[in-house]
């Protein structure tokens, strides 16, 4: 009897993540269907793509099964429901293009959403990769400052000249073959790693108070360095790339990684105010830069010039409404960039206030379950890895929809695990292992618990 309730708390759960992948397939199953009929009556279409992408799922929960049983069973079906969402809504903005080419009587332009599931199955091989060859994150511990090395070279990588490419003003991005990828997403994961290898064996040093101002502890001066490194590049990041979205998550990563590693307010308050300080001399120095703010300040003064884009997105609320128009029964194709920067736009209007809410509630559940893991990781690594992880997805989500909805300045940032593109979509999906195997860490029973109801450590 004993032996039987041990095996129930440390049940692996995966038969829970494996139903819900399928409840996740079956909600994008429905979507691509929904549109399928409203547009063209055609049901034949995502049939094929999207029987490969349930087969690529189950690939993915079975290497999940075999490589890391204990880990979280809620984070992959999250994730895979909002990628799922995602190529459905790319599918119906290729429908809406093929249209308008046939009514302009030119050749309709190959659809994207192809070439999205092609870098779905890239992303999920990387990811059962990740699982394979990474059985105990601790061991990323070692490469610290060859992570960080890296992940600055491949942050700045879009600046050699013949290599980096500038798109709408931004240089964000390389050429490789025929493919062009996004360094800066790799980079994210790159220094959340070095991040959380600096801060374990620093955060003893950087926790120490100097003195107290309003009850508030502040570090001592010499401690003040890594903070002034890591904003000195985040502004080299806006300054030389014209990349407001990257500079704005690296910086705000390393931030919140501080706080949790030292605990001080202080930190919070000092990266606050260089926030602060770094964005009036960025308004004051850089004309791309005023840009963003006055239209975030007043679109409509520009609805026709650099605020198009908003003013169309904010319509586009307005158009769905509570409920949506449904899927296939919108505009979303007037918004320029539905697809990449502006693709939670096109689906507030066709879903509504409500889908686009129960969108962001699946961030706040993989959100909520990665910093779950990261509370109960053992070791210190593990809970600023796990904390840098999951502070990458909901920072950046919030950034995107910030941005779309005027809550904040435009920043040019992709929707994880939504927009179009495959060095984004690659990189969440190399994120969401590495989050797994903390997950798996810190769920793991003990071996002598393992060892009495038969199951290998």
């Amino acid at each position: 009897m004993t032996d039987l309730i041990r095996l129930r708390k440390i049940s692996t759960r995966r038969s829970a993540e494996g139903s819900a992948l399928i409840l996740a397939w079956l909600v994008g199953l429905f979507a691509w269907v929904l549109v399928d009929l409203a547009t063209s009556n055609d049901l034949k279409s995502g049939l094929v793509p999207l029987v490969c992408v349930g087969a690529l799922l189950l690939v993915a929960h079975i290497v999940v099964r075999w490589q890391a049983p204990f880990a979280d069973p809620v984070i992959l079906p999250s994730v895979a429901m909002l990628n799922l969402l995602g190529l459905a809504m790319i599918h119906r903005l290729d429908v809406a293009n093929q249209k308008l080419a046939e009514a302009r009587n030119v050749a309709a332009p190959t659809p994207d959403v192809y070439l999205q599931i092609t870098w779905l199955a890239v992303g999920l091989l990387l990811f059962c990769a990740v699982l394979f060859i990474i059985t105990d994150h601790r061991r990323l511990q070692r490469l610290t400052f060859t992570c960080g090395v890296t992940g600055i070279l491949m942050l700045f990588l879009p600046l050699i000249p013949g290599l980096g490419i500038e798109i709408n003003g931004a240089r964000l991005w390389i050429n490789v073959a025929v493919f062009t990828i996004q360094p800066g997403e790799i980079a994210k994961i790159l220094l959340t790693i070095f991040f959380a290898g600096f801060l374990v064996t620093r955060r003893h040093s950087l926790a120490l108070i100097n003195r107290k101002i309003a009850g508030i502890g502040l570090p001592r001066a010499k401690d003040v360095g890594p903070l002034i490194i890591v904003w000195a590049a985040a502004l080299l990041v806006l300054i030389l790339e014209r990349d407001l979205g990257t500079s704005l998550l690296i910086f705000g990563l390393f931030i919140v990684m501080l706080y949790v590693a030292t605990g001080r307010r202080g930190w919070v308050i000092l990266g606050a105010l260089l926030l602060v300080g770094s964005s009036f001399l960025a308004f004051q120095a850089f004309g791309h830069v005023r840009i963003r703010f006055s239209v975030w300040l007043d679109p409509f003064s520009q609805a026709t010039d650099n605020g198009y884009q908003i003013v169309q997105s904010l319509y586009g609320f307005a158009n769905g409404g509570v409920f949506g128009t449904g899927w296939g029964k919108g505009y979303p194709q007037l918004v320029p960039f539905a697809k990449t920067d502006f693709i939670t736009s096109a689906l507030g209007e066709e879903l509504g206030l409500t889908g686009l809410v129960a969108i962001i509630l699946l961030y706040v559940l993989a959100i909520e379950r990665g910093a779950r893991a990261a509370v109960a990781t053992r070791d210190q690594f593990g809970n600023l890895l796990a904390i840098g992880l999951t502070t990458a997805i909901g920072l950046q989500t919030f950034i995107v929809i910030g941005g779309v909805t005027r809550l904040i300045p435009l920043t040019g940032l992709t929707t994880s695990f939504l927009s179009y593109g495959g060095s984004s979509l690659v990189a969440n999906y190399i994120l969401v292992a590495l989050l797994l195997r903390v997950s798996n860490s810190a769920r793991k029973p003990e071996a002598s618990d393992l060892a009495v109801v038969g199951l290998s450590s």
